[in-house]
């Protein structure tokens, strides 16, 4: 497997298409004194949960993980989290906020989505229904047509980082989107001659080009980010590692600014290991140390803002329990999901746990789901944000009252 990159770079801004839920009241972001920040984290591709956290205290976690277990001891053992769980050694950033209670993560996690299409798998996580099926916007654009405003137009406004508009951030309301620099640079000159074309011939146009520009000079621009990828590399090994870290330093910059955005997703791809997974030294294990050197890059950089902070890590599916005949794992079922910051009552593994006999296995075959992803959603939500369960259950994740939020994740 290639390294894990992001999925495209440069600088643009879109603004959704007009949906019912825009003329849904806003409502006040946080109580008087808190400035809450909110990033989802897309994980595209296909987490094998089992192989980033290892319920070793399982009884029958060797047999069922036979090729694909961790080491009892030494270098490839996994670090211990409690008297069940471990997690993968190259996940180090997480284990240390673990440690400070300041990450909790959700075993045997899942979506609704009960098959095996990428595609079907992830426009549910984004459209955040209770299957697949239509929709002109996704749960995040959504929630952000509901937050109130905190007094800055751009705070007002989405942030999505990654390739194009995700489904997670189309509908009404605005939404910036910032691509890591890496395609040839494109000169101030040419950038001033095309914002006054659309100052000439779309005004509104005109107004997304000019914000998108401020974005980019906030982290820096072109140069100043290349620079610390350049610098990143010299110290960090693999690139993947240092390019992710340097992304996340960069998406931390935006959303600490007091009049940066404060709900942003960004999505990283390459997780479908179907040949020679690698949970440690192979190919996931070093897509879990470049996710883990973009988590410290980004906790480093919203310092300033992290008790205020809620990060979550998630992806469409899991993976099968028994690894293939090529040294991998198919398409599965539940996986985990990653909530850590400053705001999170962490230092716990959250699991009403099945188990790895076949007997307890979906199909005999995935990780049963026993928490959905959307009440970890929703209670981060409700809890974080302030939004109330009725709107949660009807305009967020419509259909949704019978899940419900996911309770003491943030304090």
């Amino acid at each position: 497997m290639a390294p894990l990159l992001p999925t495209r770079r440069g600088v643009l801004t879109i603004s959704g298409a007009l949906v019912a839920s825009a003329v849904i009241p806003r409502l006040s972001i946080a109580a008087p004194g808190r400035d809450p920040r909110f990033l989802f984290v897309f994980l595209r591709g296909g987490v094998d949960g089992l192989a980033m956290v290892a319920p070793v205290g399982d009884p029958t976690y060797e047999a069922a993980r036979g090729g694909l277990e961790f080491a009892r001891e030494g270098a490839e053992a996994g670090l211990t989290l409690d008297g069940t769980f471990v997690l993968n050694p190259r996940l180090p950033f997480l284990a240390a906020a673990f440690a400070r209670r300041e990450a909790a993560i959700v075993h045997a996690v899942a979506s609704p989505y009960r098959e095996r299409s990428h595609f079907d798998g992830q426009d549910v996580v984004e459209t955040g229904l209770g299957g697949v099926g239509r929709t002109e916007s996704g749960w995040m654009n959504r929630m952000i047509g509901l937050l109130g405003s905190t007094g800055d137009a751009v705070a007002r406004e989405g942030l999505a980082i990654g390739s194009g508009l995700p489904i997670l951030m189309r509908g009404p309301a605005p939404v910036v989107t910032w691509l890591p620099p890496g395609y040839p640079a494109v000169n101030d000159d040419l950038r001033a001659r095309v914002l006054d074309l659309y100052r000439e011939i779309d005004p509104r146009l005109a107004v997304r080009f000019e914000k998108a520009l401020e974005l980019n000079r906030a982290v820096g621009g072109e140069a100043t980010f290349g620079k610390a990828v350049a610098q990143a590399m010299r110290t960090e090994k693999p690139r993947g590692a240092a390019l992710f870290r340097s992304s996340g330093v960069a998406a931390g910059n935006l959303m600490s600014r007091h009049d940066g955005p404060r709900i942003a997703t960004m999505s990283f791809v390459g997780w479908d290991t179907h040949a020679d997974e690698g949970p440690i030294a192979g190919a996931l294990g070093r897509n879990l140390e470049s996710l883990d050197a973009a988590l410290e890059g980004l906790a480093h950089a919203m310092a300033p803002v992290w008790k205020d902070t809620v990060v979550v890590v998630a992806t469409e599916f899991g993976r099968t329990v028994r690894m293939n005949g090529t040294a991998g794992s198919d398409h599965g079922t539940a996986s985990v999901a990653l909530v850590l910051g400053g705001a999170v009552q962490g230092g716990r593994v959250i699991a009403d746990w099945p188990g790895l006999a076949e007997a307890q296995l979906l199909d005999r075959r995935d990780l049963r789901p026993t928490t959905d992803l959307r009440a970890v959603l929703k209670g981060i939500a409700r809890d974080h944000l302030g939004l109330d369960e009725r709107r949660l259950a009807e305009v967020i994740f419509p259909d949704s009252a019978a899940v419900r939020p996911l309770a003491g994740l943030v304090g």
